[in-house]
């Protein structure tokens, strides 16, 4: 049992250290734009950095890897990893955002202003580190769900706002009144219909592969996972197993009580075992109480 436990926590562990790898290095890019209030090369720092879809991918990224650290650090307490979907496909929209800003960054920004340029201060975390860290924290740390097409779909919509803000505020409003100017030229210097056209294909190619290399990862995951339980729970008591955690996870706090619904539901699903979940619940509730106050006396008695 303690490896089902250990399995679950390492899960946790990946998660919570890559999200806040995330959330750290993404800090440190947009302060640093922040508090740059001239740059010979780009105009817009300071309060002006939130114009770009950089900064803008970037926060949505670190914002949606943030929601995921509460629910990691629960599942280290509880043993029950889980995340809601929504956030899943919360994060998935903020990483397809950034991984659309580095290939840009990549293969049209710095072959015109120069690979340095592009990839040197707070660019360097958020045009590089920050991109590359999400997919990978979202591909190979974070499968706990299975992504669908609707999801893809679902992934553009960041990009989708932002190019009609980009049009409002360049073609509509203008930089005469306020407005814009058109930085990333993709109004002024080639027709807007060959921009669209251009980047929201582009943006559901990323999120098709994303969502391949997050899948695979939760599939290996499922199956290492459907390996692991039935070689320990294939012919197992699961109600003496689930007995005998309770006993182990017991102590004299009463009323922090959480039963590990998760990973008994797991047990059950790939043993032979004609107990439910409900029963193993109560088998859990009943033993953790039972030991818990033995241990009670026992510190009374001390």
């Amino acid at each position: 049992m303690d490896r089902a436990m250990k399995t679950t926590k390492r899960q946790c562990q990946l998660a919570l250290f890559s999200a806040l790898i995330v959330v750290i290095c993404v800090c440190i890019g947009v302060t640093m734009n922040l508090t740059t209030i001239a740059d010979e090369n780009f105009d817009h720092m300071g309060l002006r950095t939130f114009c770009m879809f950089t900064v803008n991918s970037n926060i949505l990224a670190a914002a949606s890897m943030a929601m995921v650290i509460p629910y990691t650090m629960d599942g280290l307490r509880t043993h029950n990893y889980h995340m809601p979907r929504w956030i899943v496909v919360l994060v998935y929209m903020g990483v397809t955002s950034v991984a659309l800003t580095f290939l840009v960054s990549l293969f049209i920004l710095a072959p015109v202003k120069g690979f340095h340029l592009i990839f040197s201060g707070s660019r360097f975390f958020l045009h590089g580190v920050c991109p590359v860290l999400a997919v990978i924290a979202f591909c190979f740390f974070m499968s706990e769900k299975q992504l669908r097409l609707v999801d893809s779909l679902l992934s553009m919509i960041p990009v989708l706002i932002y190019a009609v803000v980009y049009y409002v505020m360049v073609m509509v409003v203008g930089e005469e009144n306020g407005g814009w100017n058109d930085f990333y030229g993709f109004l002024t210097r080639i027709p807007p219909w060959i921009s669209l056209s251009a980047i929201l294909p582009l943006t559901f190619l990323i999120a098709s592969v994303i969502r391949v290399l997050h899948n695979r990862s939760y599939m290996r995951r499922k199956t290492e996972e459907a390996r692991f339980f039935t070689e320990l729970f294939a012919d197992a008591d699961i109600r003496k197993i689930v007995a005998a955690m309770a006993r182990s996870h017991s102590s004299a706090k009463i009323l922090d009580i959480v039963i590990p619904s998760r990973v008994i539901s797991l047990m059950l699903e790939y043993s032979k075992s004609d107990c439910s979940l409900e029963e193993c619940c109560d088998i859990y509730l009943k033993e953790y109480l039972e030991n818990s106050e033995v241990m009670s006396l026992e510190k009374l008695w001390i």
